[in-house]
This record gives structure tokens, C-alpha cells and sequence, in this order.
């Protein structure tokens, strides 16, 4: 077989060269249609609450000062100085189930990236083929004198070769697919940011929730002391008859009272550990956090403020949220691409011979070359619909994103009163701790004197009781609500580099 070369007539070419240069248009010049996002400003709020107090004195303890415009460090947690806290706290990180899960997720996501990516690209395939076929298939011309199958009638056919196709993106459907899935991939990365702070701020509560229930435990097992000691003060002097069997049955029940405290305190200890067991990955059974003492804790008395136009640039669940609402805009952009025409490029180039002797002879070679066009006409609204669903849904994910913002800010405000509230609850039960105790050493003089009787010694020593548990639970809300502060200004997780161990995508940056 002889190979002919066909010349088009110029005005052909002519027609063929402006066919070509309209497609090159259409590729090079092509628009992405639907909105561009426009990040959401700041909120136009110079501080979190009416008044703010910059300094938090608590009467001879220790003071703490709101440095505004300063971010948290990254192992906010140290600010405790606690060896121990700082020991859990890297088994948690290194040992959480759901950071791990939370970077597979990550990972997962990343990889859509790149899916979508690849719709930028032609794709190409191979091909390799082998069929043997009965030629003439009426009748009964395929059988010879014998009545069998003649061999003249079978044949192979061996082909070999590739395909490749490409839509040309001209209205942006598929750069905006890509923008949506680096938004969605972007949200996982905060989400990320989210489970790890959540993981650090609860194993510090977790902590002072230890070192707390220790502290109560101890007051009352001190308590009980002073209990038994008032029943052997009173049994004393009931045996030298100057006290009634009233008072020895006012202490017993006293110290009986007293002793049902200590059962639910050991309970809310329980708790606290296998709490933290279960945050740092372990198992309660097989691992079990020191015995943390609100003594070893370092209340700092530096306390950092972000700005709030800093705060919705760095707390993950605000970042989270306005990931969602870029990938909510770019659907738009998806949908709205589905209401114009789409081009298809496709062509093959191979080989194909009735045997494999001939199969790589030029003779066999063979190409095709096809553009197809398709637009939507009618679809009875269906695309449209699509389109105006994926505005409402914007419009659904930016009140979700305010409704976060808001929530943020009342965290903020609400920790800084309760700083301020726990510095005046701390002096105010230092000063009644002092008082009762004064109160009741004079009680107990008073009745080894006999000039007052037991229920003014029961009196003075519930007061007292009361006043050293109210201080133990004061100072421990002081640290918790502290610990919170630090979470709630972000918890500065863009500083720990152990965070995000993979590279990020492109469109990614190593701070918020």
C-alpha cells in the first residue's frame, strides 16, 4: 500500500488556521466565571469587653498583668513551669489517636488537591489489543462442503496504540473545582490546628483538675484531724464530767459529716486520671499521670491579649470557618461553569494489522483527530437551581462563620471577667481563710476554758472548714481559667513545628 499526502486549497488552510487561533483564544483568554473570594475584614472592635482591667491584683497573692497585642508562644504550657506537665503534654502530642487522625484526615484531603489538579492536564492511556473475528456472519456462507467453519472466514486483528483527550478549562469550572478543594484542604489543616489545641488545653485541665482534687483531699483529710481532735477535746472533758454526752454525739456526727466528703473528691481524682490517660493515648490500666500539686504550678503573671483583628487571624475554629466559606464560594464558580459549553480535544495514534508479521509496518499506522462541543440547552432549570443552591449555601456558611466570630469573642470577654472575678474571689477567701482560722483557735480556747459550749466550737469549725476548701477551689479556678486564656487566644499552634510533620500545599503559608 502506497501512502498519499492530501494538500488542502489555501482558503481551506485559511479556514483551519482561524478555526485554530479562536480555540487558542478560548484557551489562553478563558475566564473563570462565579464570585473571586474577598477574605471577611476583621471585626471593627478595638477590645473584648466594655472595660477592660489591665492589671488583676488579688491581695498578697501573686498579680497578674494583660499584655494586649502579644500572641501566645507555641508550648503555651510552659508558662506553668511544671516538669511534669511539660512530660504529659509531649506524650499527648506524640501518642493522640486523634491528632493522628486528624493528620490522616489532612493527608486525605491534600490528596483531592491534586486530583482535581489533574484536570488541567490532557490525559493520555495506551492501548494493546487482540481479536480473532468470523468474517460474514448471514447465512451459511461460512461454512464449507463439510459443513465446518472455513478458515478463509476467521481473522485476527492486533492493534496497538494511545489516546489522549483534554477539556480545555475555559470557563474556569475546573480551576475553581481546585480552588474549593484547596479551601477544603486548607479547613482540614485547621482542623488539624483545632485538635491539637482542644488535645493541650485538656490535658492541662486535666492536670490542675489532679493537682485540685489532691489539694481538696488533703484539706479535708485535715479537716477529719481537727474533727478527731474536737471529739477527744470533748470525750476528755465529758469523762471529767464537765461536758454533757450531747456534745461527744454533736462531734461524732461532725466528724462522721466530714468523712463523707472525701469518698466523691477520691472519685473526681479517678476521673481526672484516667482523663488524662486516655488524652496522652494510654491506657488508664497501663499508664497513670504523676501526682500533680497546685504548688509546683507557676501562675504567670503576664497574661497575653491579641488584638481582635490578630484573634480572627489565628484561633483554628475561626480560620476553620473561613476555610469553609472560600470553598462555599468557589462552589459557585463550580456550578455556575455548568451553565456554558464545554470543549473536548481528543485524538489516537497507533497501529493495526490482521497479523502480528505487518503490525509495525507503516502501512498499519493509523490516527484520528476530533473536537467535540456541547452546551446546555435545556435542562428545566436544573442548572440553575444548582447554581442559586450553591449562593445560598454561601450565604448559610458566612452567617456560620459570623456565629463563630461572635462566639470567640464572648469566650474571650468571658475569661477575662472570670480573671478578674478570680483574682478578687482568691483575696476575699484568703482573707476568710485568715479570719476563721483566727476565729476558731479563740473557740477552742474558749471551750478548753469553759466559757462557751460545742456548738460554738462546731460553728467557728465549719466556718473555717469552709473557708479552706473555698481558697483551695479559688486558687485552682485562677489556673484553669488562666490555661483557658492562653487556648483561647489560639494557643499559638502555628509555632510548633511538630504540628504539620508534611509539606503543605502551595496556597498554604506556616502562619495564619
Amino acid at each position: 500500500m502506497t501512502a498519499r499526502t492530501t494538500t488542502l486549497p489555501s482558503s481551506s488552510r485559511r479556514h483551519c488556521s482561524a478555526a485554530a487561533g479562536a480555540i487558542l483564544v478560548l484557551l489562553v483568554g478563558g475566564c473563570a466565571v462565579g464570585p473571586d473570594y474577598v477574605r471577611p475584614p476583621a471585626p471593627k472592635v478595638s477590645g473584648y469587653t466594655p472595660s477592660e482591667t489591665a492589671t488583676l491584683p488579688a491581695a498578697g497573692e501573686v498579680e497578674q498583668r494583660l499584655v494586649l497585642g502579644h500572641a501566645v508562644t507555641a508550648q503555651w504550657w510552659r508558662v506553668f513551669q511544671s516538669s511534669k506537665l511539660e512530660q504529659v503534654l509531649q506524650l499527648a502530642i506524640a501518642g493522640s489517636p486523634s491528632l493522628e487522625a486528624a493528620r490522616a484526615t489532612l493527608a486525605q484531603a491534600q490528596q483531592a488537591v491534586i486530583q482535581a489538579r489533574g484536570g488541567l492536564y490532557p490525559q493520555i492511556d495506551a492501548s494493546a489489543s487482540a481479536r480473532r473475528q468470523r468474517a460474514g456472519a448471514s447465512g451459511l456462507g461460512g461454512l464449507n462442503s463439510s459443513g465446518f467453519v472455513s478458515s478463509r472466514s476467521l481473522t485476527n486483528l492486533y492493534s496497538v496504540g494511545a489516546t489522549a483527550s483534554y477539556a480545555p478549562d475555559v470557563f474556569g469550572g475546573v480551576r475553581r473545582g481546585i480552588e474549593q478543594q484547596e479551601s477544603l484542604a486548607e479547613n482540614q489543616r485547621y482542623q488539624l490546628a483545632a485538635a491539637y489545641l482542644t488535645l493541650t488545653g485538656n490535658a492541662v485541665t486535666q492536670a490542675i483538675d489532679i493537682a485540685t482534687a489532691r489539694m481538696q483531699i488533703s484539706a479535708v483529710e485535715a479537716i477529719i484531724a481537727d474533727d478527731e481532735k474536737n471529739l477527744s477535746l470533748v470525750e476528755t472533758k465529758y469523762q471529767a464530767g464537765k461536758a454533757a454526752r450531747s456534745d461527744v454525739l454533736t462531734a461524732e456526727s461532725q466528724l462522721a459529716t466530714d468523712r463523707t466528703q472525701l469518698a466523691p473528691l477520691k472519685q473526681q481524682l479517678s476521673a481526672a486520671r484516667h482523663a488524662l490517660a486516655i488524652l496522652a493515648g494510654q491506657f488508664p490500666a497501663a499508664w497513670s499521670p504523676p501526682d500533680f500539686d497546685i504548688g509546683e504550678f507557676t501562675l504567670p503573671s503576664e497574661l497575653p491579649v491579641s488584638l481582635p483583628s490578630d484573634l480572627v487571624r489565628q484561633r483554628p475554629d475561626i480560620l476553620a470557618a473561613e476555610a469553609q466559606l472560600h470553598a462555599s464560594s468557589a462552589a459557585i464558580g463550580v456550578a455556575a461553569a455548568q451553565l456554558y459549553p464545554s470543549i473536548t480535544l481528543s485524538g489516537s495514534l497507533g497501529l493495526e494489522s490482521l497479523s502480528t508479521s505487518t503490525l509495525f509496518q507503516a502501512s498499519s499506522r493509523f490516527w484520528s483527530i476530533a473536537a467535540d462541543l456541547s452546551a446546555p440547552l435545556f435542562h428545566g432549570n436544573a442548572l440553575e437551581a444548582q447554581r442559586q443552591a450553591a449562593v445560598e449555601a454561601f450565604r448559610a456558611t458566612a452567617a456560620t462563620y459570623q456565629q463563630v466570630v461572635l462566639q470567640a469573642f464572648g469566650q474571650v470577654a468571658d475569661l477575662l471577667r472570670a480573671l478578674e472575678y478570680d483574682a478578687e474571689l482568691v483575696a476575699a477567701q484568703k482573707s476568710a481563710l485568715d479570719t476563721s482560722t483566727a476565729s476558731l483557735e479563740m473557740q477552742r480556747a474558749s471551750y478548753d476554758a469553759g466559757k462557751s459550749n460545742i456548738l460554738q466550737l462546731l460553728d467557728a469549725e465549719r466556718s473555717q472548714q469552709q473557708a479552706r476548701l473555698g481558697y483551695a477551689r479559688a486558687q485552682a479556678q485562677r489556673f484553669q481559667d488562666t490555661a483557658q486564656l492562653f487556648v483561647a487566644m489560639g494557643g499559638g499552634w502555628w509555632g510548633d513545628e511538630r504540628l504539620f510533620p508534611a509539606a503543605p500545599l502551595e496556597s498554604q503559608t506556616a502562619h495564619p
